[in-house]
């Protein structure tokens, strides 16, 4: 009912009515593994299922993975805790766990990743609530080479330019560090003792049969080691460099 000049239809002059606009609001339909969609679509739908806590787009279809195992969860938490000791010791880095990315046309969900912050000069950016683009350095425990995670996901990494991509095979007690060399990628060897050494990040050292049996305190040993490096000392000083520009 509109008012104009104070008289209501009907003539009734100083009588107010209160206009209410009725929206009726249309259910967000659940996401559906195997799906396909947009970034933008999946974004809107994961959002508004705040009960969903792992999903991701990959390839333009939604992935919804299996809960995980205890054994899973652990080997998370170990590889989290070795990036983020390392993080907290170079400024400019940056670790994190379980973030979704907005990478390319997809929206993966990495187990572990660590970056070099933008004013860093790192390759990622921020987009609201979300990273976007590559993270330097992603780690996924894969349950076994099987999983997507090392082809679909690999895939989508390598095109990104996720320069290093960490895979822990659970079921094969195996750490396949791949480095991004001529837009594709390569298995890096691993040195003596089972150490194997970034090159994007001078002095992340990992003790990849430690890891494996669950000996942090060897895991840790052996990354205070790279921590001491000159190497790592000189890496810092450039990312202090970078950002002082």
């Amino acid at each position: 009912m509109s008012l104009v000049d104070g008289v209501g239809i009907g003539g009734r002059r100083g009588t107010r009515y209160n206009l209410v606009m009725s929206t009726v609001q249309q259910p967000v339909t659940p996401l559906v593994a195997g799906e396909e969609m947009s970034a933008e679509e999946f974004l809107r739908r994961w959002e508004a299922s705040p009960r969903i806590k792992r999903a991701e787009l990959i390839g333009g279809i939604v992935r919804m993975p299996s809960p995980l195992s205890l054994e899973h969860g652990e080997m998370d938490t170990a590889m989290g805790t070795w990036l983020g000791v390392y993080a907290a010791a170079t400024p400019g880095c940056r670790a994190g766990s379980n973030a979704t990315w907005r990478m390319l046309a997809d929206v993966p969900q990495p187990d572990v990743h660590l970056r070099i912050l933008p004013e860093y000069g790192g390759q990622s950016q921020v987009e609201g609530r979300f990273a976007s683009g590559a993270p330097e350095l992603a780690v996924e425990v894969c349950l076994t080479s099987s999983s997507y995670d090392l082809h679909e996901k690999k895939d989508l990494y390598r095109a990104a330019g996720v320069i290093e991509y960490i895979a822990v095979l659970v079921d094969e007690k195996e750490v396949r560090w791949h480095r991004l060399v001529s837009q594709a990628y390569q298995v890096v060897p691993a040195a003596a003792e089972g150490i194997i050494c970034s090159a994007t990040f001078p002095g992340l050292w990992l003790n990849a049969p430690a890891m494996l049996e669950g000996n942090m305190p060897l895991v840790l040993a052996t990354l205070n080691q790279g921590l001491g490096s000159p190497e790592h000392a000189l890496f810092v000083s450039r990312l202090a460099a970078h950002c002082s520009r």
